[in-house]
């Protein structure tokens, strides 16, 4: 399987990929290095944010949402690289020490927020995670904010089956992929483990093909783990890159995979890039926020 660097950049801590059909432009942030950039075309366009940003999603209303360690805030997507504009929509988890790192969007445009605490020193360094103080948020159009789980430790993986019932969901520091039934009231049931730790590296982010297969990001496992529906390990992809961290399909057809990474103590060339390759089957389109 053949791998292109999309572009010459290379992130502390790229994640957090999302493709927008109807722009055909790819979404990502650097989290370590304070970016939220987009992708149009060869073009990248980068917003220098004020705070670690873990999250970068269109909105319906024509802006974007970016995840802040101090809030989620509203960015005006007109605004100069340097200087963004930034408005306050509201705060998920108030705990002090915490910041947001996994969000997407659920079929009806919610905004799913995964919290944790923070493991980034001002200078991009690790800092170690000593407590599950992490929660999961569902955020609706208005702002409204809904608490889902607590006690997370580093909350990775939102994905949904076509039917909405359940919820495959990581928390990288159990070195699990969870399976959550969804209830009617819209809580979360008892976690199911779906994929326990694999000698690939453990569980970072994750896309969903067509065909109801995930696509997980192994970090420190340079690969991506082919889950098939029943969280059996299917195929592996080999990447040239230590720590792949998140991936999403994209392109025209969905048949781009394209797949951030990190930096890491071993300085593979690609470490931090953005990759793309081309798969067989395409896969799910990405919920802009419905806010």
């Amino acid at each position: 399987m053949t791998w292109t660097a999309v572009t010459g950049h290379r992130a502390q801590l790229g994640e957090g990929p999302f493709w927008d059909a109807p722009t055909q432009a790819l979404y990502w942030v650097d989290i370590a290095g304070k970016q939220a950039l987009r992708l149009i075309g060869a073009n990248v366009q980068i917003w220098q944010m004020p705070e670690h940003v873990s999250a970068f999603i269109p909105c319906e209303s024509g802006d974007a949402l970016v995840t802040l360690s101090s809030g989620v805030y509203r960015l005006d997507l007109d605004s100069p690289g340097l200087e963004p504009r930034l408005t306050l929509f509201c705060v998920a988890d108030p705990q002090p020490g915490n910041r947001p790192n996994e969000a997407r969007c659920d079929a009806q445009g919610r905004l799913w927020l995964g919290t944790m605490q923070n493991n980034i020193g001002e200078q991009g360094e690790d800092l170690p995670v000593v407590r599950r103080s992490g929660g999961l948020f569902r955020i609706d159009g208005d702002a409204r904010v809904t608490p889902l789980l607590r006690g997370l430790g580093i909350p990775n993986t939102l994905l949904w089956s076509d039917d909405g019932t359940t919820l495959y969901f990581a928390d990288s520091l159990d070195k699990t992929l969870y399976r959550h039934f969804i209830h009617t009231d819209g809580n979360l049931d008892t976690a199911y483990v779906w994929l326990g730790p694999h000698e690939r590296g453990g569980p970072d982010g994750s896309a969903m093909d067509a065909e109801g297969y995930v696509w997980n990001a192994r970090w420190d496992g340079s690969c991506l783990l082919g889950l098939n529906p029943e969280g059996h390990v299917d195929r592996v992809i080999e990447l040239p890159v230590s720590r792949p961290t998140s991936c999403v399909f994209g392109g025209e057809d969905f048949k781009t995979l394209y797949i951030t990474s990190a930096a890491s103590p071993l300085n593979h060339p690609l470490d931090g890039a953005l990759l793309s390759i081309r798969v067989d089957v395409p896969g799910k389109a990405c919920q802009r926020f419905a806010g």
